[in-house]
C-alpha cells in the first residue's frame, strides 16, 4: 500500500459520509472502547517501508506499519535505537504505538517517544497529506504539530509516515533478579534510585510468573536492567549489590544472557491476558506514591475475591495491575463493581489489556482529563463527520 492510496480510501470515506476504524499491529487492541458507528477497517500494515536511514545525522524516516522489530533491525548495524518499549514488537507498529500514547519504562532516562518525533506525514480525515517538521533535529520555533498526532489514538489523522532522531545503543546491558524476603520491598525500591547509575528500567513485581523472569519472595520481586559502557558496568553492578544488600536482600541474580529477551518479556507482560478471564489496568501517578496506589489496588481486588498479577515501574511510576478469576463468568459477575471501586481510589485508571466481553463496559479510560473540551474541539475541528475511530477514545472522541 502506498500513502496515496490510504489518503484515497479516506477521501472516499469522508464524501461517503462512512467512517473506519485503524489497525496497525493490533497489538494494543486493550485499549479503549470499539469503534461506534466503524463500518469499514483502514490496516496501515502494508505501509511498511523505511524511507529514509541517516546514521550519520542520527535519524531515520519510517513508515507507519514498520514493526519496532523491524526498525530495532535496521538501528542496530549502525549501533543505534529508538527505545519505545512497547509490547509485542515484532507486530507492534511505529504509528500505532504513537497514536496510542504508549510510555515505556526506559523514558526517565532517554525522554518519551514523542520528544524523538522529528517530523511526519499525516493523512487527515479528508484524505490531504499534512506534513510537519523534517529530517533536521532542531529546536522548533512554535508548536510541533507532529506531536499533537502522538496519542491522539488515530482520531485526528493516521501516522503515515515519521521521522526520527535515533540515540546510541548502549554498549553492554545486565539484568538482575532479586527475590525480596519479607520487609524488604520499601528500602529495597528505595535505594534505586540512589545509585550512581541509575538503572535504565527496574520493576517491582508479584505474579506474572509465566510471563516475567524470576521467583518471588515474600515481598515479591525486582528485576532491574543496567544499560552503560563495559568500564561503567562492573562498578554499577557492585553498586548496585551491595546497596540491595544493605536494604536486607541476601542475594541478587545477575543475568547476562538473554538480557534483551527478559525485557522484551517484562514489556509484553502489561498486555498478556489469561484468555478471556482477566483485565490489566494502567495508573500512571507520582514516583513517590507508585508502591502505595499498587498496594492499595492490590488489597482492592483481594476485597473482591479477585486474583492478582501486578507490576511496578519504580523508575517512573506506572502501576500494572492484571485482575483475574476462574473463568470468565466469575470475572465477569465482579468486574464491573471492581472497575467502579478502582476508579473511586486510582480515577485515572485506564484499561490496558482484556479479552472478556464485559470489557467495553468498563471505565477504560477513567476520568476525564482537564483539557477534554479541548480535545473535543481539535476532533471537531479535524474530523467534523467522525471519520476516524469514532468513540474509541477518551470521552467517546
Amino acid at each position: 500500500m502506498s500513502i496515496e492510496a490510504l489518503a484515497a480510501q479516506l477521501a472516499a470515506a469522508h464524501r461517503e459520509r462512512t467512517s473506519v476504524t485503524i489497525v496497525g499491529g493490533n497489538t494494543l487492541r486493550g485499549m479503549g472502547r470499539p469503534a461506534a458507528t466503524a463500518t469499514g477497517i483502514l490496516s496501515t500494515a502494508g505501509l511498511n517501508a523505511i524511507v529514509e536511514d541517516a546514521p550519520a545525522d542520527l535519524t531515520i524516516a519510517a513508515q507507519g506499519g514498520v514493526t519496532l522489530r523491524t526498525l530495532a533491525q535496521t538501528l542496530a548495524p549502525h549501533g543505534t535505537h529508538v527505545p519505545f518499549d512497547a509490547p509485542v514488537a515484532s507486530e507492534a507498529t511505529l504509528g500505532g504505538t504513537l497514536a496510542a500514547g504508549w510510555l515505556g519504562p526506559r523514558r526517565h532516562l532517554y525522554g518519551r517517544p514523542r520528544d524523538l518525533v522529528i517530523g511526519s506525514t499525516i493523512v487527515l480525515a479528508d484524505g490531504t497529506l499534512a506534513r510537519a517538521g523534517g529530517m533536521v533535529v532542531k529546536n522548533v520555533a512554535g508548536y510541533d504539530m507532529s506531536r499533537l498526532y502522538v496519542g491522539s489514538f488515530g482520531t485526528l489523522g493516521v501516522l503515515a509516515q515519521v521521522n526520527l532522531k535515533t540515540l546510541p545503543q548502549p554498549e553492554r546491558r545486565r539484568a538482575f533478579a532479586v527475590r525480596l524476603p519479607e520487609h524488604t520491598r520499601g528500602r529495597a525500591i528505595a535505594v534505586l534510585s540512589s545509585l550512581r547509575v541509575p538503572p535504565a528500567a527496574a520493576f517491582w513485581i508479584e505474579g506474572f510468573a509465566a510471563q516475567i523472569d524470576g521467583d518471588d519472595g515474600l515481598e515479591g520481586r525486582l528485576l532491574v536492567f543496567l544499560e552503560c559502557s563495559a568500564t561503567i558496568l562492573e562498578a554499577a553492578t557492585r553498586d548496585l549489590r551491595s546497596a540491595l544488600g544493605r536494604a536486607g536482600v541476601p542475594e541478587t541474580r545477575v543475568i547476562d544472557a538473554g538480557v534483551r529477551e527478559s525485557f522484551e518479556r517484562a514489556i509484553d507482560a502489561y498486555v498478556a491476558c489469561i484468555g478471556e478471564r482477566s483485565i490489566t489496568y494502567r495508573v500512571n501517578g507520582p514516583l513517590d506514591e507508585a508502591e502505595n496506589a499498587a498496594l492499595g489496588a492490590i488489597e482492592l481486588a483481594r476485597r473482591f475475591e479477585l486474583r492478582t498479577d501486578s507490576l511496578v515501574d519504580v523508575m517512573n511510576g506506572d502501576v500494572i495491575l492484571r485482575v483475574s478469576d476462574l473463568d470468565a463468568r466469575a470475572l465477569g459477575s465482579k468486574i464491573e463493581m471492581f472497575d467502579d471501586a478502582l476508579h473511586d481510589l486510582a480515577p485515572r485508571a485506564i484499561v490496558i489489556a482484556g479479552n472478556h466481553p464485559s470489557r467495553p463496559l468498563l471505565n477504560v479510560w477513567g476520568a476525564l482529563p482537564e483539557g477534554f473540551e479541548r480535545m473535543r474541539a481539535l476532533k471537531h475541528r479535524f474530523d467534523p463527520h467522525g471519520v476516524l475511530n469514532p468513540g474509541r477514545f477518551v470521552g467517546g472522541l
